[in-house]
């Protein structure tokens, strides 16, 4: 009983960083109908700018404590994460908003690896450990292990969700959002402007994806070029599973994928003799997405535009 209620702690903690990632995912897909790969990308930058601000303040403001050194380097990386995704959208995305399907997915796979490799050149290639900035003590649930990182994982998901549904539904960005989801040259018509709109919505998706990279790493306790591009892969999992353009879908699908990758690694594992344990917990996650796609494309909670973002 205390492996199951682990690894369903873990599962949840793993799904609430997908989570986070593919809400990013589903609310540019709900607008413009594209695919950010380079939104994995988005997470590593925000991790990366967040270790060098931990790292400069340690170093220039002994004494600092720990929660203010972290509060401050999650505004930068997301101050960063933010321009950078905006840049993006600006100058690889727009352009092409008009062209057939094919430009922007070649362009956001170009956009993946150029991220990758500036990033490579910045921080150099070699993993980085990140520091131990929360309190390390575990909690004991039922004979299970949780530490405070991973609560605060939970509670931040659980949040950023709840804030993404006010301001879609009750807010006036909200409406807009919705507006231009529907159709935006008719809510360019109303007064709407889709490319403030558009923008936006990157700017909040790379807000959640930074803030994902810094759990990421601080759950992890490394850092490196590369950290991005799985996650961001098994959060567009996640988004299709749930129903991509929807919000409720991202979370749940990507809470699901983290139970159904911890559960699989921890059982399966143990009935296969190892043979398909934690080294090959990743399979778990794309063997979802095809069975997802070959049953219901359109995702467990389908795709609601009343709820895209």
């Amino acid at each position: 009983m205390e492996t199951l209620i682990q690894q369903i702690i873990n599962g949840l903690v793993l799904g609430s960083m997908y989570a986070l990632v593919a809400l990013g995912y589903t609310m540019v897909y709900g607008i413009i109908g594209l695919i950010n790969f380079a939104h994995g990308e988005v997470l590593m930058v925000g991790a990366l700018t967040s270790w060098t601000i931990i790292g400069w303040m340690q170093d220039a403001m002994p004494g600092t404590p720990s929660w203010l050194i972290l509060l401050i380097s999650l505004i930068s990386a997301c101050v960063v994460a933010a321009t950078l995704n905006f840049t993006i959208e600006k100058i690889a995305y727009r352009p092409l908003r008009n062209s057939p399907r094919l430009a922007p997915l070649i362009t956001a796979i170009g956009m993946s690896i150029l991220l990758q490799t500036l990033a490579m050149i910045i921080w150099k290639p070699n993993y980085k450990p990140f520091p131990t900035l929360l309190p390390s003590v575990p909690y004991e649930i039922g004979g299970a292990v949780i530490s405070f990182t991973q609560i605060l994982i939970l509670g931040v998901t659980v949040l950023a969700l709840a804030t993404l549904m006010w301001l879609v539904n009750y807010t006036r960005l909200g409406r807009a959002m919705r507006a231009t989801a529907e159709n935006p040259r008719v809510a360019a018509l109303m007064g709407v402007k889709p490319d403030v709109v558009i923008s936006a919505t990157f700017v909040i998706g790379a807000v959640l994806a930074a803030i994902a990279g810094i759990m990421w790493a601080a759950n992890y306790g490394t850092v490196q070029h590369t950290m991005g591009f799985l996650p961001g892969l098994k959060a567009f999992t996640a988004a299709v599973f749930g129903g991509i353009g929807n919000l409720a879908g991202a979370v749940v699908g990507g809470v699901l994928l983290g139970l159904i990758e911890s559960l699989g690694a921890g059982y399966i594992g143990a009935l296969t003799g190892g043979v398909l344990g934690s080294h090959y917990s990743d399979i778990f996650a794309f063997v979802v997405l095809i069975i997802v796609l070959t049953l219901r494309p359109s995702g467990l909670l389908g795709e609601r535009v009343a709820d895209r973002a």
